[in-house]
């Protein structure tokens, strides 16, 4: 619904990720192009991501300049980024309608930088209010913008091969890797797999997929 609001024709669909064994995996139709993880922001996470972004800044990382990448400075737009994220860098893939209010969005802010595109995101009407409406519309209480919430969206996706993690509180994109078009779903639930293992006493992860409807 989300999508279509958006202006993008149904080729492509949000799909839940029941479980991250082969056989649940293989009922994900395919191809898919771009995975979301929802998952608990602990203390263990923040320690990991401090350390993440030190090592490195301090090793340094091959980040392709293709990769499209934005800030996240509105609280509680955490699904809303990680959406953009995920149709962005597959943005060769989508149909759009011709007005659509988020194909608008990513022409206008390709050139922009990734503090630029969060700025431009905060005063681009069309895309806020159908967050907020769509938010309305699902089977949970949406938080408010001011809520404090501890579940953080990020989007896992395939750019020239690379795995990349997109998350806007994060200085910049995580490169996880080589990947292809056919293993990119494994590759990106090893990636969730990850997050998991950090906080085994969790139970709050939930992926879904960007898949060929």
């Amino acid at each position: 619904q989300f999508l279509k609001q958006l202006g993008i024709h149904p080729d492509w669909q949000f799909v839940d990720v029941y479980g991250m064994e082969p056989e649940l995996l293989s009922m994900v139709p395919r191809p898919v192009c771009a995975v979301l993880l929802l998952f608990p922001i602990t203390e263990k996470y923040e320690t990991f991501r401090t350390e993440e972004e030190e090592r490195i800044k301090a090793k340094g990382q091959d980040v392709k300049s293709s990769v499209y990448f934005m800030k996240q400075t509105i609280n509680n737009a955490c699904g809303t980024i990680g959406l953009i994220h995920a149709i962005a860098n597959n943005r060769d893939k989508m149909n759009f309608e011709t007005n659509s209010s988020l194909k608008k969005f990513l022409e206008d802010s390709l050139s922009m930088t990734p503090e630029e595109r969060a700025k431009y995101l905060e005063t681009y009407e069309a895309i806020r209010v159908t967050h907020e409406s769509s938010a309305h519309e699902g089977q949970t209480e949406a938080p408010s913008i001011d809520e404090k919430v501890d579940l953080h969206f990020i989007a896992l996706v395939n750019v020239g091969g690379h795995l990349y993690e997109l998350d806007g509180r994060k200085p910049f994109p995580i490169n996880h890797g080589e990947t292809s078009d056919e293993s990119f779903l494994e590759d990106a639930i090893e990636v969730c797999k990850k997050f998991m293992e950090r906080d085994p006493e969790e139970l709050r992860f939930n992926a879904i997929a960007l898949s060929a409807a």
